[in-house]
């Protein structure tokens, strides 16, 4: 039996994870479980669940959750620090951080401190501070298990390959929703257009991430801490089909690739199982539903975001929290409505060219430049 806490038990991640754990209770078993602001759907799963502890990010739905557990033995907390004392369980063996955005790094430094294995599917924490959460991680021997779909897929290629040298890895990208349009047509598409993955099924802001190219951006960023890259050694390829999750080429040329179909239980089913593999009832990849699995160059020129992305990691310090902070903002802001698509990236490249540079971030520093990038492109924004 495995005790899982989950970080962001009621969006799209967490919300599967629930699923896989729903589908195997001989071997899993749920901890904690936390959300920001869905409280009824937490309540749900808290009952359903009976977790030792539930958290609520919002501290105003804290009376409404409390209430709702009342009766259970259900510890209820709320706000920051109680994110924290979650990710830290003493029971707990696994903490799934499935939180949107960099709110997920102090949970994820307490779950590494308190020596619980991470399986991460906020790959903003990385973005931010992959060398510091890298490093605890070695400091304290924890493992970290991508369950993003396609690191997921390098990790599951490099297993047994420990003695064997990386040549290339290639993170293979759906295209989004607009695949092959040119710059004229994104600068007027809208909101609702944006939100259609062809293939993944997402919440909003990774799903505008995936139409700008940024999350794949943030991904280049997570691989290069994850698998201990140099920029050179990672190249984007887009898949439309989103069968080949992702490869790896190694140094005598021969390449390895994880196939599936597009399914995010898959990713988090092995990484809960990690080392094992164990059965599931996952639909099956049928090759003549498939015929054709193609590739094409990603266009860094149009979807400019995956080029901001290369430059923030070939700059290192602290210009990868600065493109997250502000692409964080930025989206935000498109699906308010207050934004155009491109105006996305103009933003994000102003923030990247006017705020100062650290080359050797600190927390405080990594908090500190979060914090007034955020400002600074609210600003922006406004303007």
């Amino acid at each position: 039996m495995k005790n899982i806490s989950i970080l962001g038990a009621t969006g799209s991640i967490g919300t599967q994870a629930l699923e896989v754990i729903e589908a195997n209770p001989e071997l899993y078993k749920v901890t904690a479980l936390t959300a920001q602001s869905n409280a009824d759907l937490l309540i749900h799963q808290a009952l359903k669940f009976k977790p030792l502890m539930v958290v609520v990010g919002d501290e105003n739905q804290y009376l409404a959750v409390k209430t709702a557990l009342d009766g259970t033995t259900i510890k209820v907390l709320a706000g920051e620090t109680a994110l924290c004392e979650a990710a830290s369980l003493p029971e707990t063996d696994l903490v799934l951080t499935a939180i949107v955005g960099s709110v997920g790094l102090k949970p994820t430094i307490a779950a590494i401190e308190a020596k619980k294995d991470i399986a991460l599917a906020n790959k903003e924490t990385l973005v931010v501070a992959g060398d510091l959460i890298t490093g605890l991680a070695k400091q304290y021997g924890v493992r970290i298990i991508p369950v993003d779909s396609e690191h997921s897929a390098i990790f599951q290629c490099l297993v047994g390959e420990a003695v064997n040298t990386i040549e290339k890895i290639y993170l293979t990208a759906s295209g989004g929703p607009f695949r092959g349009k040119e710059r004229d047509f994104l600068a007027n598409v809208t909101k609702a257009e944006a939100l259609k993955h062809p293939n993944w099924v997402m919440g909003a802001k990774i799903t505008i991430d995936s139409a700008s190219l940024m999350n794949k951006g943030l991904e280049v960023i997570e691989a290069k801490w994850l698998f201990d890259l140099e920029v050179e050694q990672i190249d984007v390829i887009v898949h439309p089909q989103s069968i080949i999750h992702s490869l790896v080429q190694f140094n005598d040329g021969s390449m390895k690739a994880q196939m599936g179909l597009p399914d995010m239980k898959l990713p988090i089913h092995y990484a809960f199982a990690y080392p094992e593999r164990i059965s599931s009832n996952f639909k099956r990849f049928n090759f003549m539903d498939y015929p054709e699995l193609t590739f094409s160059q990603a266009d860094r020129n149009t979807f400019r975001n995956l080029d901001l992305a290369f430059e923030a990691l070939r700059r290192a310090g602290n210009m990868p929290c600065i493109i997250n902070a502000a692409n964080e903002v930025v989206v935000n802001a498109f699906l308010q409505n207050q934004i155009g698509f491109l105006e996305m990236s103009d933003i994000i490249a102003q923030c990247m060219s006017d705020i100062s540079f650290i080359a050797r971030p600190t927390l405080n520093n990594y908090l500190e430049t979060d914090q007034y990038t955020r400002i600074f492109a609210r600003e922006l924004v406004t303007k």
